[in-house]
């Protein structure tokens, strides 16, 4: 098991994990959040949410300055650590997302309704934010979340059609996410560690916690995965077989989240 005084990376996605899926509360994870902070050990967050999003969370959460992916992959920032460049980004940026997707929608009938398409209003009416939240939830850099309301025979083909366009969906806890094939959790995350490492070790002992399909890639990647309990109709299946580093939490939210680093992490 890992401990505190190894060179530790904590990895976590945020809705549903270390905040509440419903409150956006992050107070039962306090105590590692503090604990981790005094150890030093980076916690790199990696979530759907935006980087208009993450940074101030950063500041609330006593994290500025860390590394962190946002739009599931789709950006990669650096943060203050040397030499990693802030912000890596490949493919559609957001207005070509955009534009492709109301070619899509015009040219096959198809009926999606995406962050672009409606005001800072709807998005806090969809996800509880607040509206400043919420605006700061439509600055997208390199993916667009979209509500599906078309049949399951037009989704599939909605699928191949993006496919051809060079994009992919990611499901994540509320809304479908459209990127750029090939970006994702996992690769962003694998990205980062070939170009960050420790001070005293060369490489990062990486935990990484998450609650829902879009995290599955991230939590390939780590050497311990915290499966958090959560909402989604659709389980995390992860390939790995080395069933001893991964844990399933009985609790929700930032709860699941202590539970799983209690589990792995010892405090020498």
């Amino acid at each position: 098991m890992p401990r505190l005084s190894d060179p530790l990376m904590i990895v976590t996605d945020l809705d549903g994990s270390l905040l509440d899926h419903h409150t956006y509360s992050w107070q039962p994870a306090q105590s590692w959040l503090d604990r981790l902070t005094a150890a030093d050990i980076p916690v790199v967050i990696c979530s759907s949410k935006t980087a208009a999003e993450i940074i101030p969370l950063q500041r609330a959460l006593g994290i500025s300055g860390m590394p962190f992916i946002s739009e599931n992959g789709a950006i990669v920032d650096g943060g203050s650590a040397g030499s990693v460049p802030p912000v890596v980004q490949q493919g559609k940026d957001y207005a070509g997302l955009c534009d492709t997707l109301q070619r899509l929608r015009s040219q096959y009938d198809a009926k999606f309704t995406g962050f672009a398409d409606v005001t800072q209003k709807e998005v806090a009416d969809w996800t509880g934010l607040s509206l400043h939240d919420a605006l700061l939830a439509k600055q997208r850099q390199g993916s667009e979340s979209i509500i599906w309301r078309d049949s399951p025979e037009k989704f599939t083909l909605f699928q191949h059609w993006l496919a051809d366009e060079g994009l992919e969906l990611v499901q994540g806890g509320r809304f479908w996410h459209v990127m750029n094939q090939g970006g994702g959790k996992g690769a962003a995350l694998a990205w980062l560690l070939e170009h960050l490492s420790p001070p005293s070790s060369s490489r990062y002992l990486t935990v990484g916690l998450g609650d829902g399909p879009n995290d599955a890639p991230m939590l390939e990647s780590t050497d311990y995965a915290v499966i958090i309990k959560g909402y989604s109709k659709t389980p995390i299946g992860l390939l790995r077989n080395d069933n001893e580093n991964i844990f399933h939490s009985t609790h929700y939210g930032p709860q699941g989240w202590s539970e799983g680093l209690t589990h792995f992490i010892t405090g020498d």
